[in-house]
């Protein structure tokens, strides 16, 4: 099979598993926090829209839902042509998973939430842990087990 559909199959579809999972996890977990899922992802549109994303209503929710996947593939993205790097993330992928997943968690946190328009806010360390915690078991795993297995498969 040619590389390039390797490559690009791999991506789709740990962005695709990771992207779906996350957002079940996330509305699982904020609405443990008190968060209706129209809020979660119009949470994520604000991020380019401003508070303005809160009074949008579904066609906001919408916009958060595109931008999740966007960053779930790019997420997956970064990690594929790494693991070309570091053969290590395809043989250690469980492992490497979950320290992906706190990267990840990481970066959104204190590089991509800053620059967007929600700006820096303050860290509450209960959801905090709790989004870590997703990340380390729902997207760190599910990007490096799906390159991993796609990134073979139809060899």
């Amino acid at each position: 099979m040619d590389a390039y559909v390797r490559a690009y199959r791999a991506i789709f579809w740990a962005g695709f598993i990771c992207g779906v999972l996350d957002g079940v996890s996330a509305i699982v977990v904020f609405a443990f926090f008190g968060s209706q899922p129209l809020r979660i992802f119009q949470g994520i549109a604000s991020g380019l829209l401003g508070r303005g994303a809160f009074d949008g209503g579904v066609a906001t929710a919408l916009i958060g839902v595109a931008l999740h996947f966007v960053v779930a593939f790019g997420a997956a993205t970064v990690y594929f042509v790494a693991s070309r790097w570091f053969p290590l993330l395809i043989d250690r992928a469980l492992a490497c998973g979950v320290l992906y997943g706190i990267a990840v968690h990481v970066f959104m946190s204190f590089v991509v939430i800053p620059m967007s328009a929600i700006g820096r806010r303050p860290i509450v360390l209960r959801s905090f842990i709790a989004v870590l915690i997703v990340h380390m078991v729902v997207v760190g795993p599910a990007i490096s087990l799906s390159v991993r297995h796609w990134s073979k498969a139809g060899s």
